[in-house]
């Protein structure tokens, strides 16, 4: 399985960027699908996920109610649609897939991912 992520780029603080995973090989609606970010300097952090049929979604604390992760399984994507973003969300943003549960947070949980697209929000 190969991820291919895109959609990443400059974006004032207040603005929206959305993102997109793109997964080629087996089934894509086998797996959940997470999305993961790390800044310079700190931990890969967990942003949110998404269950295989796309009927539960989960976030990370710093971004509920500003993100949201929907899945298109006809296409084999997966979108993150960041809105009201602010400095503190200056990453690299990894997409990320997993066979092993429903739904997953912890980065040990993921079987592959992509190459990562940076985001970087200025003030």
């Amino acid at each position: 399985v190969q991820l291919q992520a895109s959609g990443g780029g400059l974006a004032q603080a207040g603005g929206s960027l959305r993102l997109s995973c793109v997964a080629s090989g087996r089934a894509f609606s086998t797996y959940g699908m997470g999305w993961f970010r790390q800044a310079p300097g700190k931990e890969r952090e967990f942003v949110g996920a998404i269950s295989r049929i796309g009927g539960s979604t989960i976030y990370a604390d710093s971004v509920t109610g500003r993100f949201t992760i929907s899945r298109d399984n006809a296409k084999n994507t997966v979108y993150l649609q960041m809105n009201s973003l602010n400095v503190e969300d200056t990453a690299v943003y990894y997409c990320a897939g997993q066979i092993g549960a429903a739904i997953a947070v912890r980065i040990y949980d993921y079987d592959f991912w992509g190459q990562g697209t940076q985001v970087t929000v200025s003030s």
